[in-house]
């Protein structure tokens, strides 16, 4: 689906110089000095172009004098420092690290007609401008199929093009010992071959030997291509001269591997001890692509990263802007009311296909799931290690998988789950029998798995009662798997993935709970990250756990059922499920957020950044238009806890109003959230930068276009006035319905809808009786009662509604 107008960030300077933020940075500190620029924007930040193939990120600044390519590779990991609570310690440190900045310098001062620009549609970033009278052009991407970073450099003259390579490994220091342990970093760069530079290093906590290689290819009959480096072979360079183009061939990779076995060891420097150094895997890849000429590579890139993007398309009214994204968003920040709404709806156009392009740059089969920061990382102590935090943020991410058309994305973290569930099953083990010790199980698996907020790549948090998130973290997690086949239908995910996550998740919260008088509450329980009194408040069955748990007790009910299965499980969760009580609304006629509370913002911070006693309204299905006295309380809730926050909590502000039905409201959030959360690059804020928020506000924008939570599926349910005419098409509902809409008025005109599984079809439509066709144009009959339509659909076939 090709959108009417290009989706493309762009820009007319180059992203600027600056401080990053980044103790012991040295790339911007030295281009400081060089350069003599005071400015401190956060370059890295809020200028680069972010590009990405799950293994691999690349932030792209568009320099002309020195350009500056940051390279993140996933797996490249040192511990994180945490602080214990009760000693006040800090026992880590670290978290993911910076593979290279890599400088092209080419000594291009004050180019003429400079722009530079992201392409949504290809995946591919371009530098254009005009330099002594010759024109230069950049291609920049990180291809998913071939492993590898591509560049093509072009001069519109002959023998024009003359640059110097030069990778660096960033943050190099002495191992350090315990306390404040950074692990310690050793690399160098060295000439590999006559056209191809080595990067090689150790990350000494837990031996992750990491090694990038750099080809280059250059063309042109006067073209030259030299290698250099020191007198101890070191600090290597790559100097290319009088070509007319140039191809950069860049492959990276770890001894990592996202097995059982990494979480499980003890020993952080025996983790990896059997797999193999990444030489040969890292040289194969370079070998590969260079056989490639670049339009091969570059087809490749497009048509693997098309298959995925294209399902969607979204149009609100938008054009293309005649000014670029950072003057847009500015616009849109200072005075909306001023701007043409064709460019208002651009950007928000723009910004929810921005989501879709960051998830599947940061979450592909194979690769790591998306973390904190996706997969693009410049720091060495990363805000928040770049880890997987499981309080709402990991889930975040994974929002706009299911209903934008992108449940492939979702795969890393099955695969992540798979590998740390041994682990979390002896963290389950553990927490029982410490607190619990008469429902242990002896039997293995019968005390399930958990998980607390902190994960990473060689380690996962277990639950404990100094916790600030209770044991419903853990149903926050699981009921992503119903989800993924909810929306997906796939028989065999429900039985090999999600009916094994969600019940083995629901044996451990099933013993969690005690008997107060008729009703089962969580014995410790948190509501994420809430203070009162200067401590995180600990109490019993406070709503984001009861809510979780209905959640996730729920769909193991709908999957047991599904698959036939009765057993013990299944009758002590039918035991437990209407005893839960997990929305309780207080005498300000809001949902409570602990049980012991009265009035709204007793305990804890009245607007605090988390929302988490209305989980039951998104992500989860328990508080919706037929549960009308709870979803007043809600939206009582919402305005009590006030819109402005930080980045990923105002998009999910966005996500609630949206299931609320609120369409206005829910489009001041995306507002907010444009205004005050979005930076130049349209990367979110916290600050610093974390990715969540922009995946939460594209699944809110689609939520605001199609929902699918109620036993029926609902269109354009919370649009708001300034979208009244506008289509989409692509979008996806539970029972894998994938639907396209068109609308006028605030009407729908017409309606696709492709079976891909089959099965009954039920959508709520309130206007004239419509006419339903075949792909055939046969007329399909359908029973219409309470304003739902429900007929049945064969798998594969298309159903078109036709507006009476």
């Amino acid at each position: 689906m090709k959108p009417k107008h290009p989706l493309k960030l762009w820009y007319t300077s180059p992203a600027p110089y600056g401080q990053e933020g980044a103790p012991g940075y040295l790339g911007c500190e030295s281009e400081l000095q060089e350069k003599k620029h005071p400015d401190p924007v956060n370059s890295w930040e809020s200028w680069s172009l972010p590009l990405g193939n799950g293994y691999l990120g690349v932030n792209v600044f568009g320099r002309t004098e020195r350009e500056r390519i940051q390279i993140t590779e996933s797996t490249l990991y040192n511990p994180y420092r945490v602080k214990d609570e009760r000693t006040g310690e800090q026992i880590r440190l670290g978290g993911m690290n910076n593979f290279s900045e890599t400088f092209l310098e080419f000594g291009h001062d004050n180019p003429a007609g400079y722009s530079r620009d992201l392409n949504l549609e290809e995946a591919v970033a371009h530098v254009d401008y005009s330099w002594e009278g010759v024109s230069y052009h950049r291609d920049y991407f990180v291809s998913y199929p071939d492993r590898v970073i591509v560049l093509r450099l072009t001069a519109s003259k002959p023998a024009a093009l003359s640059f110097t390579l030069r990778p660096t490994i960033p943050f190099l220091c002495e191992y350090k010992s315990v306390p404040g342990d950074r692990g310690g970093k050793t690399g160098t760069v060295t000439v590999c071959s006559e056209d191809t530079l080595l990067l090689r290093g150790l990350l000494e906590y837990y031996q992750v030997k990491f090694e990038g290689q750099y080809k280059v290819i250059p063309t042109g009959e006067r073209a030259k291509l030299t290698t250099h480096a020191d007198e101890n072979g070191e600090n290597a360079f790559l100097r290319v001269e009088n070509a007319d183009s140039a191809l950069i061939l860049i492959a990276a990779g770890t001894n990592y591997r996202m097995e059982s076995r990494v979480f499980m060891e003890p020993d952080p420097k025996k983790k990896l001890e059997h797999y193999p150094d990444p030489h040969e895997m890292v040289t194969g890849l370079l070998d590969a692509a260079a056989k490639k000429p670049y339009e091969k590579l570059y087809q490749r890139h497009v048509a693997d990263y098309q298959k995925y993007f294209n399902r969607v398309a979204l149009e609100l009214g938008g054009e293309l802007p005649d000014c670029p994204t950072d003057v847009l968003l500015e616009r849109y920040r200072e005075a909306p009311e001023s701007m043409e709404a064709a460019q208002l709806r651009y950007l928000e156009e723009l910004y929810f296909q921005y989501g879709r392009y960051l998830l599947i740059a940061s979450s592909r089969e194979n690769a790591t799931p998306a973390n904190l920061q996706g997969v693009w990382n410049c720091y060495d102590d990363t805000p928040w290690s770049a880890g997987y935090w499981h309080n709402i943020n990991v889930q975040m991410n994974y929002w706009p998988a299911f209903n934008t058309n992108l449940a492939e994305m979702f795969e890393p973290y099955a695969d992540y789950w798979r590998s740390y569930l041994p682990l979390t099953k002896q963290h389950a083990d553990k927490y029982i029998r410490d607190n619990y010790p008469e429902q242990y199980g002896e039997q293995e698996g019968a005390n399930g798995w958990i998980i607390g907020t902190a994960g990473w790549l060689f380690d996962v948090e277990g639950m404990s009662n100094y916790s600030h998130s209770g044991p419903g973290t853990g149903a926050f997690t699981s009921i992503l798997f119903w989800d993924y086949y909810d929306f997906t239908r796939d028989e065999k995910v429900l039985k090999d993935v999600t009916y094994p996550a969600v019940s083995s998740m629901a044996r451990f919260l099933s013993k969690v709970l005690a008997k107060e008088g008729d009703l089962w509450l969580t014995g410790y329980s948190a509501s994420p990250e809430q203070f009162h009194d200067g401590a995180h408040y600990r109490t019993k069955g406070c709503a984001f756990d009861q809510q979780m748990i209905y959640e996730n007790h729920k769909v193991v009910l709908e999957a047991a059922k599904l698959l036939e299965i009765e057993d013990e499980l299944t009758k002590i969760i039918e035991e437990q499920i209407d005893k839960l009580e997990p929305v309780i609304i207080g005498a300000d006629g809001h949902v409570k957020e602990f049980r012991e509370e009265k009035h709204y913002g007793e305990i804890g911070d009245p607007h605090h950044r988390h929302i988490s006693h209305l989980v039951g309204l998104y992500p989860g299905t328990i508080i919706t238009r037929n549960t009308p006295r709870w979803l007043e309380a809600a939206k009582v809730t919402l305005n009590r806890r006030g819109d402005k926050s930080t980045g990923w909590a105002m998009a999910h502000r966005l996500d609630l109003w949206s299931r609320t039905g609120d369409g206005n409201r829910a489009h001041q959030l995306l507002e907010s959230l444009l205004k005050n959360g979005t930076l130049p690059n349209l990367w979110d804020t916290h600050p610093p930068f974390q990715i969540d928020g922009n995946l939460g506000g594209t699944a809110g924008i689609a939520e605001m276009l199609l929902q699918s939570h109620c036993g029926a599926i609902e269109l354009i349910p919370a649009l708001p006035d300034v979208w009244a005419e506008g289509s989409f098409e692509g979008l996806v509902a539970r029972g894998n319905f994938e639907i396209s809409a068109w609308w006028k008025q605030k009407s729908v005109t017409k309606a696709v809808i492709c079976a891909r599984s089959g099965g009954e079809c039920r959508l709520i439509w309130e206007q004239k009786p419509p006419v339903i066709t075949d792909a055939s144009g046969a007329v399909v009959s359908f029973v219409w009662e309470d304003s739902t339509i429900c007929f049945a659909t064969e798998k594969g076939e298309v159903y078109t509604f036709h507006a009476g």
